[in-house]
């Protein structure tokens, strides 16, 4: 502001809030439209963060806005097609035999009911 006299200046509880509410709503906005990794990829150069400043200035002057935590409230759906869009059909690369078999105590409960669906068959 040009008559401001003190280096810094304080929002009042009524514009924090409106403030606040903007912030959840930009954030939502730009989550809710993006897969992770497009939203990775906003959040690295803090594009959102200044999305933010400029969207709260009639609000009140914000600078040096960055989001400092992301939390993932609800569970993507799992999509098996378009898993299998990013990585393939698998070209035949599966792995090899384990030459060395492994002991008893290794064995996990996943390998141990393979081999005993396997030896039923």
């Amino acid at each position: 502001r040009q008559e401001q006299v003190k280096s810094n200046c304080y929002a009042r509880s009524a514009q924090i809030r409106k403030i606040r509410k903007k912030m959840v709503e930009i954030m939502t906005k730009e989550a809710g439209t993006v897969q992770l990794r497009e939203l990775v990829k906003k959040l690295i150069p803090e594009v959102i963060g200044k999305e933010i400043e400029k969207q709260t200035q009639g609000i009140f002057p914000l600078k040096d806005t960055h989001i400092r935590k992301v939390k993932i409230i609800k569970k993507p759906k799992f999509d098996i097609t378009k898993l299998m869009e990013l990585h393939g059909d698998g070209d035949g690369d599966a792995g090899v035999t384990m030459v060395v078999q492994e002991s008893e105590e290794a064995q996990n409960l996943l390998t141990a009911s393979a081999n005993a669906a396997d030896a039923d068959e």
